[in-house]
């Protein structure tokens, strides 16, 4: 039997949801050639060209406004798309929520419920259409798919939800091209890097990712720049303040938004990623630092833990001398943690992934719609 799987993407506003985009699009990308599926993906005119292999693969349907409006989203989910998914086995809602009227059976994927343990980080109004939205979307679904087991376990308990219609899909990431030493060379001279060792953030400026920490903790560490690598996000105020409290001055380079390329240039180039994110429901750049061969430094939330296993030096809490400590030893020794890195990282491959939403896909259309 080859299930027909309608895709709802209309929520990918490409370059702009951050790592969901790379979450559902690397999962799609992983479905085997094999499959028993038949996805059409229901998208915004601008996913076509941002990611053009998926588009190519599989039958895919831009919404016929190009205009990227949350509210012209959420209406045509409720209308265009509804109309359009009659006679699918199931549809698949990426965004953390499901039109009302929603027709079953349908696979939800959530991100992470970050909104329920940090509300402080979010508008009045997001937080009252996610604590109303969420639930219910949830409970509706055939089957709930999460990007690690951390999440999987937040939805059974905030939502109680069977265990059996709730699957973690682990993020698939692919192996980056390592770049060229004389590549990452010249990315280091272009930023003013060159001769003095760097800790990289790959982060957005939002509150839970704490670059405050780190700018605090790096001030504790003579020698060693760091370097941000990112948007501008609801903390960049407070970023921008402690960054001038600190007295740390050009030793901490803003790049900003960069290319692939460079993004990839400067983890490797650096001598150690550092990651104190609060809340992650996965964090993609862990991986693709270890498969970069840079040692990560992290935060102990759960979902991050899960992710990086033994393979690096985790930190708990939010004492900055802490945090300098552990930046200080990894940089002196990293090179059990590169190795420790390389391995962890190939459990967390695109092709398992799409093998797990293939599956995700067979448990709904088998349990049908909850009752």
């Amino acid at each position: 039997m080859t299930i027909r799987a309608d895709v709802n993407l209309l929520w990918l506003a490409p370059g702009r949801v951050g790592g969901s985009e790379q979450y559902l699009t690397r999962q799609l990308a992983g479905l085997p050639a094999d499959a028993p599926v038949q996805p059409t993906l229901y998208v915004q005119p601008s996913f076509v060209a941002a990611h053009p292999g998926l588009s190519a693969r599989f039958h895919t349907v831009p919404l016929p406004l190009d205009r990227d409006w949350r509210g012209l989203r959420i209406a045509a989910e409720h209308t265009w798309l509804w109309g359009r998914t009659r006679g699918a086995d199931l549809v698949h809602h990426g965004g953390g929520t499901l039109p009302v009227g929603a027709r079953g059976p349908a696979v939800l994927t959530v991100h992470d419920l970050q909104y329920r343990e940090f509300p402080q980080y979010f508008s009045a109004a997001r937080l009252r259409y996610l604590s109303w939205m969420m639930p219910r979307s949830a409970r509706t679904a055939a089957v709930v798919t999460t990007p690690s087991d951390f999440v999987r376990g937040t939805v059974i308990d905030a939502f109680g939800i069977d265990p059996d219609r709730v699957m973690t899909v682990l993020h698939g990431v692919p192996a980056p091209e390592t770049p060229a030493p004389d590549v990452v060379a010249a990315t280091i001279a272009r930023f003013g890097l060159t001769g003095r060792p760097y800790v990289v953030y790959p982060a957005i400026t939002h509150p839970h990712k704490r670059h405050a920490l780190l700018v605090d903790a790096v001030a504790l560490v003579p020698d060693i720049s760091l370097v941000l690598i990112g948007g501008r996000g609801a903390a960049e105020e407070s970023v921008g303040a402690a960054i001038e409290r600190s007295g740390l001055g050009d030793r901490v380079v803003r790049p900003g938004r960069v290319t692939d390329a460079e993004r990839d240039a400067l983890v490797a180039g650096a001598a150690a990623m550092a990651f104190p994110s609060e809340y992650e429901g996965f964090g993609a750049p862990l991986v693709e630092s270890m498969l970069l061969g840079t040692a990560v430094v992290c935060s102990s939330h759960a979902a991050i833990v899960e992710v990086v296993g033994d393979a690096a030096r985790v930190v708990a809490g939010s004492d900055a001398a802490h945090w300098a400590a552990a930046l200080a030893e990894v940089v002196a020794a990293p090179a059990a943690f590169v190795s420790a890195g390389h391995a962890r990282a190939r459990h967390f491959t695109i092709e398992r992934s799409g093998t797990a939403l293939v599956a995700a896909y067979e448990r709904a259309v088998a349990l049908g719609a909850p009752g």
